[in-house]
């Protein structure tokens, strides 16, 4: 499923797919800005997207084996709530 299918999905439950593509952008877009911020998103029963801190880090340039060094950064996670997990399985 892409972004598409999910406004698809979501314009059968509200009247209109302009509305539908309305409300996906506003969740996706509230839960980028919370992330930038430093916050948590916990939606219960279906997950929790936190920022990560990566630490600085020495890697390998596949192509020609120079080693090079990795800035730190930060990066989205996604933990997976309970009730996706048995939903899944």
């Amino acid at each position: 499923m892409n972004k598409g299918d999910l406004i698809n999905e979501v314009a059968e439950v509200v009247s209109t797919k302009k509305e539908a593509q309305a409300a996906v952008d506003c969740v996706l877009a509230s839960i980028s800005n919370a992330l930038k911020k430093g916050d948590t998103v916990s939606l219960v029963g279906f997950g929790s997207f936190k920022v990560v801190k990566r630490k600085a880090r020495k890697g390998r340039n596949p192509k020609t084996g120079e080693e090079i060094n990795i800035k730190a950064s930060n990066a989205p996670k996604f933990t997976p709530g309970q009730a996706l997990k048995e939903a899944v399985n």
